[in-house]
């Protein structure tokens, strides 16, 4: 495995460990919502609304995993990126569009690791097409 892909596999492992915090961080309460992130229009925040982003975050987390435990996965890879897509449209959508959230750390910082996130998996994406062919020639000699 490429060094780069062995880096990526680990910072995926990170982000889903810190989402999964994030998750208990949601079920517990929801003022985190309301302090960190929803900080434009915070009266929006609920309960119901708190466990469904912990629930979100909780599956975005699990997929995130999956992948770094097999990054080869192709499938799984292109879902996994889908994630990182999601939360970047979210996130910036909530700044710009629906102005619920304001350009303060705890916005900045899901934006910056879907962002990094996203142009990691880009990049990585050039590693598992090098090493395609060469597993699927290990194969036809075996």
């Amino acid at each position: 495995m490429s060094r780069f892909l062995a880096v990526l596999r680990s910072w995926l492992m990170m982000v889903a460990i810190i989402a999964a915090g994030n998750t208990f961080q949601c079920f517990q309460d929801s003022s985190f919502l309301r302090e960190n992130l929803y900080t434009g229009r915070p009266g929006q925040v609920n309960g119901l609304q708190a466990r469904t982003f912990g629930v979100w975050t909780l599956l975005s987390s699990i997929i995130r995993c999956a992948c770094a435990i097999d990054i080869r996965n192709k499938t799984l890879y292109y879902i996994t990126l889908g994630t990182f897509v999601l939360a970047l449209g979210h996130f910036l959508a909530e700044v710009f569009i629906y102005q619920t959230a304001e350009m303060t750390i705890g916005i900045m910082a899901p934006l910056m690791v879907a962002s990094f996130s996203i142009l990691g998996m880009l990049i990585g994406l050039q590693y598992l097409e090098v090493s395609e062919p060469i597993a699927s020639l290990n194969k036809k000699k075996n």
